[in-house]
């Protein structure tokens, strides 16, 4: 590990971790698993700020898949990398499923405050109800991307042990088993998931510091 190679992998983890965090927190407001006629006049009170916070979220999955690649080539001339690269490219997966996810919420979040302005109830009503089968589908997605991740996570957690990250590790192996635990056992309830998606930012930030003592 070079100190160039290893200090691009630590910053580009530190800042996917605070984008995808940041993006999210700092929303001023959020849709829930399905949109609610309320959910768009709140958009639109404050749609610069919220558009562009949902880009940081969105471009954060980016970033941290871009910096799991780049933690993964650290372990090029290493035998942890046949353990490191599938954990990557799982967990990669899922950050990018979820992405795709997020970004239908995005648009039709988006979209759905402009052109509902001014509309009636009824309208909006309908409209909420013309995106219920959609969202059925995309919640599929958000399932999918959070095990993905959790099984990365998991797998990842091998290598983190090898290259000395041995708590960051276990923390890993912990989010990943939760993750794919709590979603696919409470498959209705989504929202239980927030709690890891907090510490898995933390978790991925804690990863970018350590690589850089």
């Amino acid at each position: 590990m070079t100190d160039f190679s290893t200090g691009v992998t630590a910053a580009l983890l530190l800042a996917g971790a605070t984008m995808t965090w940041l993006g999210w927190v700092l929303l001023p407001s959020r849709i829930g698993i399905f949109f609610a006629p309320g959910d768009f006049a709140k958009v639109h009170a404050r749609f610069r700020p919220w558009i562009w916070l949902f880009r940081i979220h969105l471009f954060g999955h980016v970033v941290t898949v871009m910096a799991l690649v780049a933690f993964g080539t650290l372990a090029t001339e290493a035998a942890v990398r046949v353990v490191a690269w599938p954990a990557i490219a799982i967990s990669s997966a899922g950050l990018l499923v979820s992405a795709l996810a997020a970004a239908f919420y995005y648009h039709f979040g988006a979209w759905g405050a402009l052109d509902m302005a001014g509309k009636s109830e009824n309208d909006i009503v309908n409209f909420v109800g013309s995106l219920r089968v959609t969202t059925e589908y995309v919640t599929c997605l958000v399932r999918f991307g959070r095990v993905f991740f959790g099984l990365g996570q998991l797998v990842l957690a091998v290598a983190l042990f090898q290259f000395g990250l041995g708590p960051v590790g276990t923390l890993g192996a912990i989010l990943g088993l939760a993750a794919m635990a709590v979603t696919l056992g409470f498959p209705d309830d989504l929202d239980y998931y927030m709690p890891i998606f907090h510490v898995n930012a933390l978790w991925l930030a804690t990863i970018g510091l350590a690589l850089l003592t």
